[in-house]
């Protein structure tokens, strides 16, 4: 497995660096957000642990960019131990995070969770055809019918709609969901995201926030149910 190893202090990464080739890994390494981009996309690693404070480009921006053209799964590493920051890491998509110091056994450890995490989650793995009870939604051709009847959604309905089923019955954040169907994430888009959410509410003829369908939970995010 290939590691790319993000981070400016270069006694603490040769340190993980030597202790993740102990353990089989095969280590990329870099000092900047900079670096470490250029290192994500010439080598392509199967996973990043990520410095949140970083010279050049800043690890959340670092994180941000991959999230938005990859699934890659990422591990936030950080002295940055408050809630806000460790809430703005995974909102931005981080999978994980840990607080420096750390042992190597146990980064291993997290390392192997978010791994096998990740390989068995849907959000990861799209499907060409979603069904949640009578809603049936296909990817290729954006087709989307419930009990047999078709449904007329815009292209960005579309694309709500298809998270929300690809991960049924779990809640996902405001800014994954707007991050997948605008393809980058902006914070301005909260509301239009809403928007898009009452026109899909009454194009499948569900209720605004009841217990099944579409389910608002505030601060966080939305998920979807069988109707």
């Amino acid at each position: 497995m290939k590691v790319l190893v993000v981070d400016d202090d270069v006694d603490l990464l040769d340190l993980m660096t030597y202790a993740l080739r102990r353990e089989g890994y095969s280590v990329l390494a870099a000092v900047d957000g900079q670096q470490a981009l250029q290192r994500w996309e010439s080598e392509n690693p199967d996973i990043v642990l990520l410095d949140g404070n970083l010279p050049k480009i800043d690890g959340f921006e670092v994180c941000r960019r991959i999230r938005h053209e990859s699934k890659t799964p990422i591990i936030m590493l950080t002295a940055r131990d408050e809630e806000e920051d460790i809430l703005r890491g995974l909102q931005i998509g981080a999978d994980d995070y840990m607080t420096k110091p750390f042992s190597a056994k146990q980064l291993a450890a997290r390392m192997k969770a978010v791994m096998r995490r990740c390989q068995t989650d849907p959000f990861r793995q799209p499907a060409s055809e979603v069904r949640v009870g009578d809603l049936v939604l296909d990817l290729q051709s954006h087709e989307v019918t419930k009990a047999g009847k078709p449904v007329q959604l815009t292209r960005l309905e579309f694309r709500i709609l298809y998270m929300l089923a690809l991960n049924e019955g779990r809640i996902i954040p405001y800014s994954r969901l707007i991050e997948y169907a605008w393809g980058y994430y902006d914070e301005g888009n909260s509301n239009l995201l809403k928007t898009h959410i009452c026109h899909i509410r009454k194009k499948l003829g569900l209720a605004p926030n009841g217990q099944r369908g579409i389910k608002a939970v505030l601060g966080v995010g939305y998920s979807l149910s069988r109707a």
